[in-house]
């Protein structure tokens, strides 16, 4: 949901007090602006305590890092919808630990958003490209700087073989709604030894269709881990969405259909011909 552009300005405000779970303003702004704001931070899941102490609307989380983020991008997720969720500090950490990321490794992150993960792969070294759909998003990318290639595209129309060569890491926060299909279409980017480490819903666990059941069967076969996260993981970004962690690593001649396998079909169809 897109701030309103005088709630943007009083948020921005270095006036603005936005520390720990609270957000206040300080000073005076007209009572229309303030109903607005007052509507988007209820909808971000704060609640107005007007104490002395306080005088400020205050969150069931810290609301720091999460705010530093959705001003950045110019909009917020609500508590109504399940679209887009910065993915918080300490689970960033945990994704690119996981990943194993270090200088020099080319890294994909395909659902990139306001760029949290991308900063934290740059400061390790990684050689990260970004893809965005939202062209707002992708602006505040390009503006931080840390991206090899940025991308403005729905990642699933992407091509891999458009890339000479796959990449060592992918790590992603796709959308939780097609997070499956989000993370099929990402091996085929991912080299044979590469590793994909992906935040999905964790309805991946237990959801019982043909397609969720094959991907968990081919997850145990290459050794890979979908692990359940806290159910407050994401309360920092302002919704209790249930989600998981998933590891994938793959190797040469394994079931997982990368990058690596894509670029040798055309020398198997050679040699049928012949």
């Amino acid at each position: 949901m897109r701030f309103p552009s005088d709630v943007l300005n009083v948020l921005t405000d270095p006036r603005t007090e936005i520390r720990h779970d609270r957000v206040s303003v300080p000073f005076e702004i007209d009572r229309p602006v303030y109903q607005r704001m007052n509507n988007v931070l209820k909808e971000m899941g704060g609640r107005w305590d007007g104490r002395n102490a306080i005088r400020g609307h205050v969150f069931p989380y810290r609301i720091e890092e999460h705010m530093r983020q959705c001003l950045a991008a110019g909009e917020y997720p609500t508590r109504y919808d399940q679209g887009w969720y910065p993915t918080p500090h300490p689970l960033v950490m945990q994704v690119c630990d996981l990943a194993g990321i270090y200088a020099g490794h080319t890294v994909l992150e395909p659902s990139a958003g306001s760029g949290v993960l991308t900063s934290e792969i740059a400061r390790r070294g990684g050689v990260v490209d970004s893809v965005e759909y939202d062209e707002r998003r992708v602006e505040l990318l390009h503006a931080q700087g840390d991206s090899r290639r940025v991308i403005h595209a729905d990642f699933l129309s992407l091509d891999p073989l458009e890339y000479e060569e796959g990449f060592d890491r992918i790590v992603m926060n796709p959308p939780f709604a097609n997070g499956l299909a989000h993370v099929l279409h990402a091996i085929r980017f991912m080299k044979d030894d590469g590793i994909l480490v992906s935040v999905m819903a964790n309805n991946l666990m237990w959801w019982s269709d043909k397609a969720t059941v094959a991907f968990r069967e081919t997850v145990e076969e290459v050794g890979g881990e979908i692990e359940a996260l806290p159910d407050d993981s994401f309360a920092a970004s302002g919704t209790g969405a249930r989600t998981c962690l998933l590891f994938l690593p793959g190797y040469a001649g394994g079931p997982l259909r990368t990058h690596d396998w894509l670029r040798q079909q055309p020398r198997q169809l050679d040699l049928f011909a012949a």
